[in-house]
């Protein structure tokens, strides 16, 4: 269970460039608590305006989700995601082989891998010609 005494703070994970999709530039943005219920924790968004969210819920989960933000408040500063590694040539090459019909595989499946494989690889720069 959080420890709410010593919280002044509820924390959102938000992303500076929302419309850019899942791979965003993501801040933490903290809201400063101004009351604490029974019931209920009130805080102030940084705009200045006011809001509350159930406090055993908070308390139990470490984070709620609050339907005017319509993000998650976190007690304690939430990690920032990290950006997916791409997969490597290789790997691509291995998913496509093993999505192969003759391997146990779907044709659906070995097509998208395929795709994703030579879309991939028509990105790598072309090799430079040998020195003569």
């Amino acid at each position: 269970m959080a420890d709410l005494e010593h919280a002044e703070f509820l924390y959102e994970l938000w992303d500076a460039n929302w419309d850019d999709g899942p791979l965003g530039n993501y801040r933490i943005l903290s809201h400063p608590i101004t009351k604490k219920t029974a019931k209920r924790i009130y805080f102030a968004y940084c705009t200045g305006r006011t809001g509350f969210v159930d406090r055993q819920r908070i308390e139990a989960d470490g984070e709620v989700y609050h339907g005017y933000t319509m993000r998650r408040l976190h007690l304690a500063p939430p990690e920032i995601p990290g950006r997916p590694k791409k997969p490597s040539l290789p790997e691509l090459r291995k998913a496509m082989a093993d999505a192969h019909p003759d391997r146990g595989g779907s044709d659906g499946a070995f097509i998208a891998a395929r795709r994703q494989y030579e879309a991939a690889k028509a990105q790598q720069p072309a090799p430079s010609p040998p020195p003569a």
